[in-house]
């Protein structure tokens, strides 16, 4: 496996973040339909928050020194954590980059996870099955959700799971006195 490295991005990530989700949204476009606005971006709501909004978390993916993937978090105070974006470039998929990346960011915050995807996008559909297993055995469930505001295009499929907060040596431990 390449070597991968997955921390929250910072100020200094930010230009970095933004041509990372312009590649995002370009491979959501074959599914989404959308079109870039008149200037090439695609709209960024999502990334505005995951930079600024404090119940918001970004992640950004290097392979060595290379930029190689994002991961947002939205939910950080909610009951439930949204995955809410997560890509890879393409050059680094299929080398265990993608699972390694979502281990690492659903590990620093323990507790419920939902993740959506397109059915029509079957590299997601076998990715995300094969993390929630990896991830929860065989503890999780799958549902299909309408977009909310957008009747016109087919439902989501969402995952969602369970992860356990990491053990602390000599606690949590069935049988170990604290």
């Amino acid at each position: 496996m390449p070597d991968v490295s997955v921390r929250r991005a910072g100020p200094a990530d930010h230009p970095t973040l933004e041509r990372l989700w312009l590649m995002f949204r370009h491979d959501m476009s074959e599914y989404s339909g959308v079109l870039p606005h008149l200037d090439g971006t695609f709209r960024r709501e999502r990334l505005d928050s995951a930079i600024a909004d404090a119940d918001w978390a970004a992640y950004l993916v290097t392979s060595g020194r290379h930029p190689v993937g994002l991961a947002f978090v939205r939910g950080l105070s909610a009951p439930a954590r949204v995955l809410n974006s997560f890509f890879v470039v393409r050059a680094a998929r299929r080398a265990g980059v993608g699972l390694r990346a979502v281990r690492e960011v659903v590990a620093a915050h323990p507790g419920r996870w939902e993740v959506a995807f397109q059915e029509e996008n079957t590299g997601a559909v076998r990715f995300w099955r094969r993390v929630a297993a990896d991830i929860a055995g065989e503890a999780w469930s799958e549902e299909r959700r309408p977009v909310p505001g957008r009747p016109d295009v087919p439902p989501d499929t969402w995952i969602s799971l369970d992860v356990p907060a990491p053990a602390r040596p000599g606690r949590d431990v069935p049988g170990s006195v604290t």
